[in-house]
């Protein structure tokens, strides 16, 4: 079986434009997450998964500097364009994850992916009921599942949303939700990329790790400096998130 993670991004984000390749110690944010990615060890590659759209010949040039898979495809319906990435690099297995997340713990990767091999299931998530810190979510699914769901929806909001259809057909298709653990249990905690409060966030944390050489600190590690830190968590806390709305 192989084993890619996809990698959903664009320029074109309606709050902060450009968002996944915003600098950190002069490294785009994409980078930190490739670099995470390629500490998981079930992986057999890594696939970024963007537009055809001129605006995202940025990540096209990103993804050969990191030497990754790229597929452009269409903006509006990403669930083919992950169908199509994943055919592109000849995938059996999805581990979906978004731009927004760059600082993504490999080891939470690395269980989702586990789980999902270790039971008789279409779906493994750790975030479709919250117990760990935003910006650590991943899914996990065969080609086949999500082939399966496209052929059974044509909704614009399925299409968007990759899993969506999925998710909302627990008798379609079998689900696995993972809880964390009691010291990665933070679902009020926000590190993903919305907003610029967002990456003003996840600069301070990157920036804290790297002056002491920790450039890949873990969930737990995050967690733990920001609980001593409250003037930080309240940077992004205003921030309404999509699913909120």
């Amino acid at each position: 079986m192989k084993i890619f993670a996809i990698i959903e991004a664009r320029m074109t984000s309606s709050r902060l434009p450009g968002k996944v390749i915003l600098p950190v110690l002069e490294k785009p944010l994409l980078h930190y997450l490739v670099s995470r990615l390629r500490r998981v060890p079930s992986l057999d590659g890594i696939a970024l998964a963007t537009t055809s759209n001129q605006t995202d010949e940025p990540l096209r040039r990103f993804a050969k500097s990191e030497s990754i898979a790229c597929f452009s495809g269409s903006e509006d319906d990403v669930m083919g364009r992950v169908i199509d990435t994943a055919e592109y690099t000849s995938s059996d297995l999805i581990v979906e994850v978004t731009g927004d997340n760059p600082i993504i713990d490999p080891e939470v990767v690395e269980l989702a992916i586990r789980t999902y091999l270790a039971n008789d299931v279409n779906y493994v998530a750790n975030s479709h009921v919250r117990s760990y810190p935003v910006g650590m979510d991943v899914q996990v699914f065969s080609l086949g599942t999500l082939k399966r769901s496209a052929c059974q929806t044509s909704s614009p909001l399925d299409r968007e949303h990759v899993t969506m259809h999925i998710r909302k057909h627990p008798e379609l298709f079998s689900h696995l939700n993972i809880i964390a653990p009691p010291s990665l249990h933070w679902p009020e905690l926000s590190l993903t990329l919305d907003e610029v409060k967002d990456y003003e966030l996840l600069k301070h944390v990157i920036l804290n790790f790297a002056a002491t050489n920790n450039i890949f600190f873990g969930c737990g590690d995050a967690i733990r400096f920001l609980q001593n830190r409250p003037d930080l968590v309240a940077i992004n806390n205003s921030v309404i998130r999509t699913w909120e709305k």
